[in-house]
């Protein structure tokens, strides 16, 4: 039964890694996101200052350019995320489901102790209930 009780440790255990390490990308894919945002806001303020939007314009600004690459890599940084971020739920969905796998057996077999633990008591009292009979038949 320790074993039992230390398998059903261990995978709690990692069910809580599995949920921390998803939080931990949707974390970092809210922060990307965020920081894209404020290049967007970034982008437009400077485009706005010089006049000229088109990025294939001489006079673009260069802070603008930099900024549009930087934003870029944080959308492919973003969409990479997503990906880890699907094989960590998937990772999750499969961890809790070995969690819910030793816990009902666990519990099954708790069950089967409890069963054969009353049935004893029963056979027990029987026995005695069989004794009392006997004594009031001789007496």
């Amino acid at each position: 039964m320790k074993s039992r009780e230390t398998l059903i440790r261990l995978r709690k255990f990692q069910v809580d890694e599995k949920r921390r390490r998803v939080a931990q990308i949707e974390g970092m894919i809210a922060e990307f996101e965020r920081m894209g945002a404020d290049l967007d806001r970034e982008i437009k303020s400077e485009q706005e200052k010089v006049g000229i939007s088109d990025p294939a314009h001489f006079a673009y600004p260069t802070y603008a350019k930099a900024a549009n690459q930087r934003r870029e890599n944080l959308k492919r940084s973003c969409d990479d995320l997503r990906l880890q971020l699907d094989e960590a739920k998937a990772e999750l969905g499969e961890a809790f489901e070995e969690l819910k796998k030793v816990e009902l057996l666990d519990e099954r077999d708790q069950m089967r102790e409890r069963a054969e633990q009353n049935a004893q008591e029963q056979r027990e009292l029987d026995s005695i209930g069989i004794m009392r009979i006997r004594d009031a038949a001789r007496a």
